[in-house]
């Protein structure tokens, strides 16, 4: 199988600050990690954040008010920012570039921009009129208190879907100029700020502190309220820097602002067409998490639970699947429009076994260690034991999932760089209802077991997690089988056996996890920080280490890639 590090000159990647020739791609494993290294400085700010919830709100009303106000603007980004619309911008301006000229494809630009700005402030004013029926819509099952603050948090951060889709659009020009790092960086940024400014504000508005009473069930007191509409305002402010820091960037690769608008534009009607089945298409995971999050309502705690995994599973998701996917995207745009059929499946098949062998391991590694590591991260202040145990058994359910939600980051695109956003639609439409029927099956399944005073829907998220994962790998497996179908083959001998060898290592992982992990249990317990950081980094070294035994064993031809180009790397930097 060919090496997809031969597709770009050795200093392509290099250049972060100077515009670069559509004629030469960038390597996908480079540029991969390059966003990878920007991702795992967002994803470790994103956990801080998470921390500083966990530590100052707990999981219960305040958290479940947040995570409810800020998933509707959230399930939006990925609708028509993160997901949709930059899949759909960079096809076309990349095509605009090959076939029309860079001073067609800036007025592309400016149009979008524009467009988008105009459309999107319309939504917001909309979501802000009618937050509180949105609230009630997804989260019938809170309290009128709870309800009414999770209105008021929606109102406030509704318009950050504007800031992070015009940020989404700067991203995209800046990929496909082969700048990877900063755009990516924008999360980083977004965190930092939302945090500072986000407890800056909390203490400010609640006069100097506050309390989060014991019991889910209470009402809090205003300090604690005005504490976490500071955190709002934080999260806001944290959108808008994302964009603000993307900006320098962009005008150095020589995009000018241009005051038009038109929607008769060739460019935008294809932007359009493209996006339009693509906002089903790629945000499929979104949509069923807005379903989750009307499954749970009525669980308190829950949302908290689900959150707090959920963005543990998403840290390695974003470090491989998304990272991978994000220097994918140009690279299969641009090889689909020079109709170079050969090279676009390998780069497929490549893109896919990094991300097997990146994701597998991580699940297992979750799976079999998600408590410790819940209960190093957030158990502490707020977040008890018992929500250090129902936040690990929702990662058991969503880490199940994990390799199918980052392989979707990659087949999804292929079919965009393809012209065909209808295929990825009609299987998103598909495994939105068969998630919701899942979440309800699963959910009445599992909530019969563990059943507690303090749990009396058991194990009910649970379900609901497990769901979405399960849908997740029907997505999955039904795009591989359809862009297989469309391109004649995908590299399937090759995908198959890469994905045996990593999935045999993941499981040697998974043995050495749990076996050191009680080891150290039994012999030592689990009480205090140090210990804390033992039972949770001891079994990920060991196991880690494992897994590259065994990998380079069995001769996994990725793993040897990635240490040739890291070795290669680091030689560079030595010289």
């Amino acid at each position: 199988m060919p090496s997809i590090e031969d597709t770009t000159p050795p200093d392509s990647a290099e250049s972060a600050a100077e515009p670069t020739t559509p004629s030469r791609p960038t390597s996908v494993a480079r540029s991969a990690g390059i966003v990878s290294i920007a991702v795992m400085f967002s994803r470790l700010f994103g956990l801080a954040r998470e921390m500083i919830f966990a530590n100052f709100f707990g999981a219960g009303f305040l958290t479940d008010a947040y995570v409810v106000a800020f998933r509707l603007p959230n399930v939006l980004r990925d609708l028509f920012a993160e997901g949709a619309l930059s899949v759909a911008f960079v096809k076309v301006f990349t095509d605009y570039q090959i076939k029309l000229g860079e001073k067609a494809a800036w007025r592309l630009a400016s149009l979008v921009f524009n467009l988008l700005a105009v459309v999107l402030s319309i939504i917001c004013i909309v979501g802000i009129i009618f937050s509180k029926e949105l609230v009630g819509l997804v989260a019938d099952g809170f309290s009128p208190e709870k309800a009414a603050l999770a209105t008021t948090l929606t109102q406030i951060m509704f318009p950050y879907i504007l800031l992070v889709a015009l940020a989404a659009v700067a991203m995209g020009v800046l990929n496909t100029k082969n700048i990877f790092g900063i755009p990516a960086s924008a999360s980083t940024v977004f965190n930092i700020v939302s945090i500072c400014v986000g407890l800056g504000l909390a203490y400010w508005l609640s006069g100097g502190g506050w309390t989060v009473p014991k019991d889910k069930n209470a009402v809090p007191d205003s300090a604690a309220q005005w504490a976490i509409i500071g955190m709002s305002i934080g999260t806001l402010i944290g959108g808008a820097s994302s964009l603000a820091m993307q900006l320098p960037s962009l005008f150095r690769v020589g995009f000018r602002f241009s005051p038009v608008i038109s929607l008769a534009d060739e460019g935008v009607k294809k932007v359009v067409a493209l996006m339009t089945p693509a906002i089903l298409g790629t945000s499929a995971v979104q949509i069923n998490v807005l379903v989750n999050t009307y499954f749970v309502s009525s669980i308190d705690g829950a949302q908290g639970w689900l959150n707090y995994a959920f963005r543990l599973m998403q840290f390695p998701i974003g470090l491989f699947g998304v990272a991978v996917g994000t220097a994918a995207i140009p690279v299969l745009s641009r090889l689909a429009a020079e109709g170079k059929k050969g090279e676009f499946r390998d780069t497929i098949s490549s893109s896919m076994n990094l991300v097997f062998l990146m994701t597998l391991p991580s699940a297992c590694g979750l799976i079999v260690l998600g408590e410790p590591i819940i209960r190093l991260i957030y158990e502490r202040g707020r977040f008890d034991a018992l929500a250090t145990q129902m936040t690990a058994t929702a990662l058991v359910g969503y880490s199940i999932g994990l390799t199918g939600y980052a392989a979707i980051k990659i087949l999804s695109p292929a079919f965009y760089a393809l012209d065909d956003a209808k295929t990825p639609m009609i299987i998103a439409l598909a495994s939105i209802v068969v998630n919701f029927v899942g979440c309800y099956g699963l959910r009445e399944l599992f909530s019969h077991y563990g059943v507690t005073p303090e749990t009396p829907y058991g194990y009910g998220h649970v379900g609901v997690a497990l769901a979405t994962s399960l849908v997740a790998l029907v997505n999955f497996t039904a795009l591989a089988y359809l862009l297989r179908r469309k391109i004649s083959r995908l590299n399937g001998r090759a995908i198959l056996s890469a994905f045996i060898k990593i999935a045999i290592s993941s499981a040697v992982l998974s043995v050495v996890c749990y076996t050191s992990y009680h080891f150290i249990l039994a012999r030592w317990g689990s009480s205090g920080m140090k210990m804390h950081l033992i039972e949770a980094f001891v079994p990920i070294v060991l196991g880690g280490a494992s897994f590259v035994i065994c990998a380079m064993l069995l001769r996994v031809e990725e793993l040897h890639q990635l240490y040739a180009m890291m070795s290669k790397r680091f030689r560079r930097s030595a010289v």
